[in-house]
């Protein structure tokens, strides 16, 4: 290939044109159709929760504790308390969805940025950056985000800042692989040859490159963030009682399990479905962008 067609190439991969055809390409994928539509009414039925229920998420009545799915007022029962189990599902989706996607954005600038610099400034930075992430990798990633959020006490923030953490590195080692693949290209050389600084470079010929695969692999950390804030939440250091949140209402309805396990399995329900839609979408995403 030569250095023409290579230039020609990657300026095509950043041009609107090559966003349009992988939205086309996704689209066109029945299975990431549907993870799309179910993934989006359930964003939007979180967001518009007040407009789709009357009930408050935090008060019920002991009256009307743990009825079964399809009493009348109450499509969904009630839990423990006695609180519509629909409108908590609503509103506890607000909560899950910001604990799953803020880590995974969070991750994405901070790991990609660090995984871009090392790959493409090399050397003893590259050596700092990475040996400083594989201290992470020496402990398994749900044991660090539970001691990271058992050291800063539960609440929303400090558990979005332990799943952060634990997210960072593997995304900082696939951006560092992706732009050490990419800085000895032929246009990137050119570009040097020419007198661009490297800023420009990164900006222009690097990230539209790398962008791909990093974009892949943070789209298939959603399901892993979705899955492990709910499991911070559930042993107690998310979300706080009480707020809604689809972990911790697994944990409330545990003791109700024999007698309406229905009930207690609907947050389970929820968690599973956003994260299979997540997992499979980020299988479509990798095949419309063509990504190995």
């Amino acid at each position: 290939m030569t250095l023409a067609q290579t230039t020609s190439e990657i300026r095509v991969q950043q041009s609107p044109g090559y966003w349009a055809s992988v939205l086309n390409r996704l689209i066109r994928e029945p299975v990431s159709v549907v993870c799309i539509i179910v993934l989006a009414l359930i964003v939007l039925s979180a967001v518009f929760a007040p407009l789709l229920t009357s009930y408050d998420p935090s008060i019920g009545k002991v009256t009307m504790r743990l009825k079964p799915v399809g009493t009348p007022g109450h499509m969904l029962g009630t839990d423990e308390l006695g609180r519509d189990m629909l409108t908590r599902l609503l509103f506890g989706g607000r909560l899950s969805l910001t604990m799953g996607l803020a880590p995974v954005g969070l991750a994405l600038l901070i790991g990609g940025s660090l995984g871009t610099l090392a790959g493409f400034a090399g050397g003893w930075i590259n050596a700092a950056i990475m040996r400083t992430t594989d201290v992470f990798f020496a402990f398994p990633s749900v044991l660090l985000a539970v001691a990271v959020a058992g050291a800063l006490g539960p609440g929303l923030a400090n558990s979005i800042l332990a799943l952060t953490m634990v997210l960072i590195p593997p995304l900082v080692r696939v951006a560092e692989s992706a732009t050490t693949q990419v800085r000895t290209l032929d246009y990137v050389e050119a570009a040097r040859a020419s007198g661009a600084d490297s800023l420009a470079i990164i900006r222009v010929h690097v990230l539209g490159n790398i962008l791909g695969p990093i974009l892949v692999y943070a789209a298939s950390l959603l399901s892993v963030a979705i899955i492990m804030s709910a499991g911070l939440s559930f042993i107690g250091l998310g979300a706080k009682p009480p707020t809604p949140e689809w972990g911790l209402m697994l944990n409330s309805l545990r003791s109700a399990i024999y007698s309406q396990p229905l009930i207690c399995a609907l947050p389970g329900v929820f968690i599973f479905a956003v994260s299979l839609c997540f997992n499979l979408l980020s299988d479509g995403l990798r095949s419309a962008m063509e990504v190995n």
